[in-house]
């Protein structure tokens, strides 16, 4: 079972969602993990848009990186910029692949907008998880 870690900066939503995508795409074979820089708790707008595909991440909690589980993982995944600046060493035999989607956490506008904004990036760690699972096997 490999163990992958994804990372973004608040650990709120694309992580989050990325976390609950691997974790139903990969049942047999992927040991699922998120973490972020500056955990910011999991945004209510994001459990809404993975409700609306069945796939309930509402039980799961924001975290901070922990170093000692970090060395543990197969593969670290970094969702955004920051994440990819400033995310500690990549432990050696980790591998680090980087997967930036526009986080739609700051999205102002309507309500309608902003839930758009939400379900663009859901579809877009979606199609990048659903890759990533097919290409490790």
């Amino acid at each position: 079972m490999r163990k992958i870690m994804f990372l973004c900066t608040g650990n709120s939503c694309r992580s989050q969602m990325a976390e609950g995508f691997a974790r139903e795409f990969g049942k047999e074979t992927i040991e699922a993990h998120s973490s972020g820089l500056t955990p910011a708790g999991v945004s209510p707008r994001a459990i809404a848009v993975m409700k609306e595909i069945d796939i309930d991440i509402s039980n799961q909690k924001s975290k901070a990186i922990d170093e000692k589980l970090l060395r543990q993982m197969d593969i670290i995944i970094t969702l955004c910029g920051h994440a990819e600046a400033l995310c500690p060493m990549t432990p050696p035999g980790t591998k680090r692949i980087h997967m930036p989607v526009d986080d739609p956490v700051g999205t102002t506008g309507t309500e309608v907008e902003i839930m758009n904004a939400f379900r663009r990036a859901r579809d877009e760690v979606k199609e990048k998880v659903r890759n990533l699972i097919r290409e490790i096997g």
